[in-house]
């Protein structure tokens, strides 16, 4: 398993009126950590889609277990468990600036062809990059 940590401070454009972290907006979450995770393999989304790669979400499944508020200096775990193949399974742990586990989330992207949208299998350097980390 590979596991990337990144922070972020919870703004109120982040919040509902009752400055809680508003459900919808916890997407943005597992995306600044996937961003981050691939950023610290050396590379980055941007060059994945100049190469002819894009990875749209396939599908999220998230379990709410404690309030993320305003202005929290947050936690996002965000880790890979096998080498992806046409799927990418990201898993995510979000913890509050107690440390407490406040969300949890599956989200599994998908590779395709820029041109076609065709599935694809993932760019040949992301792979060699997640097998000299560990995963099989």
């Amino acid at each position: 398993m590979i596991t990337s940590i990144t922070t972020y401070r919870v703004t109120y454009a982040d919040t509902d009126p009752m400055g809680v972290m508003y459900y919808g907006n916890y997407a943005k979450l597992y995306e600044i950590g996937r961003t981050e995770m691939i950023r610290e393999f050396g590379f980055t989304y941007r060059e994945i889609e100049e190469a002819g790669t894009l990875m749209p979400v396939a599908s999220v499944n998230t379990k709410y277990l404690r309030p993320i508020k305003y202005d929290e200096l947050i936690t996002i775990e965000t880790s890979l468990k096998e080498l992806p193949t046409a799927r990418m399974v990201f898993h995510h742990k979000i913890f509050n600036e107690n440390g407490d586990l406040s969300n949890t989330s599956e989200v599994t992207l998908v590779f395709l062809d820029t041109k076609s949208s065709r599935p694809i299998r993932p760019p040949e350097k992301l792979t060699e990059i997640l097998k000299g980390e560990g995963l099989s």
